[in-house]
């Protein structure tokens, strides 16, 4: 067991070399949207300045600039506050009153309300047949949700953790990604897959995957991962609403996050990733969890006479080589963060696509920041070393703008 955690203070050497990966096609002509969240994060511990180990301690009262300033306070602005869990059922909610054909099923997603209460109080407003608790059995119930797409439902899947969806791969990527295709057309796919994943509070290695590299490879299939209430809700709108395959992804520690989302309807775009913060000395690429993370970071390297730009990338599987493309175009210099894995993860795919894309635009390597390639482990000390930390960052933007 020692043998794999040997190298664990490498976690986020800064590996340059470039993936030999397939090109991703740019959407174009689209404006990049611009929504300021609220985030925060952990006070970190100090220790070296080495980016293979602890960076130097964060600066909590860093001075806020752009979009770190609040305009005004959370209570004076319009709409209501939710939880993100909340915001997820709100949406849901909200499209199973709108169309009939919308459907849930997974595990105690009935009157048990969901493992994460996302359908709370569903069963009793719509029955039984529209929110369908299922056995313990991801195949079945998942390759049943696809059936029912096929028919003209939209059903929504609910995995009660995503790595239980590995039981379920088969169904996702030989019938859902591909029946479309394979049928010349006569079928759609109108189905959500959606669930938490990511690494929690000491769950253990089966419940800490983090599968979107997995499922990125899948033909045929979109990918998005929420980051904020708003951004939640406006997604599973979406998402329901497309005529295509969506795995929406969730964070098992973003579910208590709490903000203030408008009152009125809105849907946001599958394929758009969001500017979280302005900025002209580097490009930070991020989503889900470490959105905060960076943010933390961001706050001391503002402190430091560093101007960073932070990208939720959001869209995971189509790119939104737009947004991220004028980014590099202005600061020339790209740190990408994430929590999967760093072999073959999330990271590796968007290292690619920039270079074959913007690689002139480029004055340093790309550098990308990603989870060590071993088990979670279960002891709290040894899992925070194997996922990326606020200090890191700010010493691998450190060392990409010196």
């Amino acid at each position: 067991m020692a043998s794999i955690f040997q190298g664990v203070g490498a976690a986020t050497s800064l590996d340059t070399k470039k993936f030999q990966l397939s090109s991703l096609r740019s959407v174009t002509g689209r404006k990049a949207s611009c929504v300021v969240m609220r985030s925060g994060g952990a006070k970190m511990d100090g220790g070296s300045n080495q980016i293979s180990g602890r960076a130097d301690q964060l600066v909590t009262n860093a001075v806020a600039t752009k979009a770190d300033t609040p305009a005004a306070s959370t209570a004076s602005k319009p709409g209501h506050e939710l939880l993100l869990f909340e915001a997820l059922r709100e949406g849901l909610e909200e499209e199973m009153e709108r169309d009939a054909r919308v459907c849930v099923m997974g595990e105690d997603v009935g009157h048990y309300g969901g493992s994460y209460k996302v359908t709370k109080g569903l069963a009793e407003k719509y029955g039984d047949l529209r929110v369908l608790d299922t056995p313990i059995a991801e195949n079945s119930f998942t390759g049943m949700g696809i059936g029912a797409a096929m028919t003209g439902l939209r059903p929504i899947i609910e995995g009660m953790n995503m790595g239980f969806l590995l039981l379920a791969f088969n169904q996702i990527s030989n019938n859902c990604g591909m029946l479309h295709y394979t049928s010349g057309g006569q079928f759609k796919i109108p189905v959500v897959i959606r669930g938490p994943g990511g690494v929690g509070r000491q769950l253990g290695a089966e419940h800490s995957q983090r599968l979107e590299s997995y499922f990125q490879s899948i033909p045929g299939i979109q990918m998005v991962a929420c980051s904020t209430p708003y951004n939640a809700k406006g997604l599973m709108k979406a998402a329901i609403r497309s005529d295509n395959p969506v795995i929406l992804f969730e964070h098992v520690l973003l579910y208590n996050l709490k903000e203030r989302i408008p009152d009125e309807e809105y849907v946001l775009n599958l394929e758009e990733a969001e500017m979280v913060r302005p900025g002209e000395h580097v490009t930070i690429l991020t989503y889900s969890r470490m959105r905060y993370h960076v943010m933390q970071a961001a706050k001391t390297l503002v402190n430091k006479g560093y101007d960073p730009e932070v990208i939720d990338i959001r869209s995971l599987k189509p790119f939104d080589l737009y947004t991220i493309g004028n980014s590099i175009k202005k600061t020339h210099r790209v740190l990408i963060v994430e929590e999967c894995m760093r072999t073959g993860g999330i990271g590796a795919s968007l290292t690619a696509a920039i270079t074959e894309n913007f690689h002139d635009y480029l004055d340093a390597p790309i550098m990308c920041l990603s989870s060590q390639d071993v088990p979670t482990p279960y002891a709290g000390t040894l899992e925070e070393w194997t996922v990326v930390q606020p200090p890191q960052i700010v010493a691998a933007v450190e060392q990409l703008c010196r």
